[in-house]
């Protein structure tokens, strides 16, 4: 079949459009910009990419045309599809058709964690010998791409709760059919689309109906919002964690980089990893019972876990060298993300060393200002906290901040602030959803140019 993708280089169109390069179909696509990381992807599957959305670039004798959820009315290759008539779909009803059919769905949904959880589960199932397909919003630190078939029954996909095209406003996830399904945490966001976090749990619920009676919901015991959407029904077998009754990581290291796996009481197993902070544990508990569910052990879980690397992007190492200055970049852009993240980083540090935190507010919740009461406050680990206050923002950060905080309106005067910040210690967490105009890889550039083992600068 020949297909057409609209808003190929997003990246769960572009991982949608590998699968079904793998499965044999003729696949082209196109978006507003052709950009890597994704737009490498695509290169190495053969897959061709047009930049603009120009409706002649869309192949005369094409058969499907797989629309994303960026695509809006008005779009002239959107325009173009309705008043000819072509046949067309969303992304998530493609992937159920074509990919999910009858097997295994391991879903991962949740507010935070999705890509580190989904990451984990594909990563222990592949080392137990399961050889799973995947779809994640990353590419995962195991793999070198962020979708795959599989060879085995076997499926993990990250469950966006974002919408699924212009003309179908339900959840991606909706779509997904899941037999396992892990709800990490329940918050509000996305408030371009959703009113509250009311109408965030019925979609959620929608989801819960799905799993069927032999399926299994795996949920955190503290998330008050997800205890709300399960008393509103559920069908199948749920499996709580993280009370010290049920299965919960004990932190052996202050900064969660060593953890036992317990039982109650009971220790089943012993990590020991390259990463920090108690989210992580907490994803890799969530990750470890959907993985039992389908017949791994927790012991075998832990040993997959010493060798998991996180996703791109999530607390991404981009410079570290001997003198000890570290610069990460990290996709947080929700308050909790953020405190949680720092959290992590701050316990890994010595006395005397300091974290400095580069964050840019630029989600569509962040500039409608939801989070705006909440967000300085998130970034309270950083011993300083740099701000990019882009002109689209719509509302200022700077009288929210202590002596602690500095507001920039640009990423050139940022990066000339840190370089005169920084010096031998420091931990440099860059977060974003966002490219941030290659600020952190430009800087790591500078500090690896610039600063010799013993500290002192060139």
């Amino acid at each position: 079949m020949k297909l057409h993708f609209l808003g190929i280089c997003g990246t769960f169109m572009g991982s949608l459009a590998q699968l079904a390069k793998a499965l044999g179909h003729q696949v082209s696509g196109s978006d507003q910009g052709v950009y890597p990381p994704m737009s490498d992807q695509l290169s190495a599957a053969g897959i061709e990419l047009i930049s603009g959305f120009d409706p002649a670039d869309i192949p005369a004798d094409v058969e499907l045309v797989v629309i994303g959820n960026a695509m809006s009315r008005g779009n002239p290759s959107v325009e173009y599809v309705l008043e000819r008539n072509l046949p067309y779909c969303s992304g998530p009803q493609w992937l159920r058709d074509h990919v999910l059919g009858e097997r295994w769905v391991c879903a991962v949904a949740g507010t935070h964690g999705k890509t580190s959880t989904s990451s984990m589960l594909a990563w222990i199932l592949d080392y137990a010998g399961m050889a799973p397909g995947f779809l994640i919003g990353g590419v995962p630190g195991n793999f070198d791409v962020s979708a795959r078939l599989g060879e085995t029954p076997f499926f993990v996909i990250e469950a966006d709760e974002y919408d699924t095209a212009f003309f179908d406003k339900r959840s991606k996830f909706v779509h997904y059919k899941p037999r396992t399904l892990v709800l990490n945490n329940l918050e509000f966001d996305h408030a371009d689309i959703f009113a509250d976090l009311a109408a965030i749990e019925t979609q959620f619920h929608h989801l819960v109906r799905l799993v069927p009676a032999s399926g299994k919901i795996i949920y955190p015991q503290s998330e008050t919002a997800l205890t709300r959407v399960l008393e509103r029904g559920c069908w199948s077998d749920s499996e709580a964690f993280g009370d010290s009754s049920q299965l919960h990581g004990k932190p052996l290291q202050a900064d969660g980089s060593a953890f036992e796996l317990c039982l109650g009481s009971e220790t089943k197993a012993t990590v020991n990893w390259g990463l920090t902070g108690q989210h992580n544990i907490n994803n890799a508990c969530a990750a470890v019972l959907a993985a039992h569910h389908v017949g791994v052990s927790i012991s075998t879980a832990a040993e997959a876990l010493a060798q998991f690397r996180l996703p791109k992007r999530r607390m991404e190492a981009l410079h570290r060298d001997a003198c000890q200055i570290e610069v990460f970049d990290d996709f947080a852009h929700h308050p909790t993300a953020i405190e949680t993240t720092l959290a992590g980083a701050r316990a890994g540090l010595a006395e005397g060393q300091r974290l400095i935190a580069v964050l840019e507010p630029r989600s569509n919740t962040m500039k409608m200002g939801v989070h705006k009461d909440s967000l300085v406050a998130s970034a309270a680990a950083a011993d300083q906290t740099l701000w990019l206050e882009a002109p689209n923002l719509g509302w200022t950060i700077e009288p929210q901040l202590d002596d602690s905080g500095r507001c920039y309106h640009d990423a050139e005067t940022i990066y000339q602030a840190l370089q005169a910040l920084v010096h031998p210690g420091d931990r440099v967490v860059f977060m974003s959803n966002g490219g941030f105009s290659g600020l952190p890889h430009r800087f790591a550039d500078w500090v690896n140019g610039n600063w010799v083992n013993e500290g002192a600068q060139r």
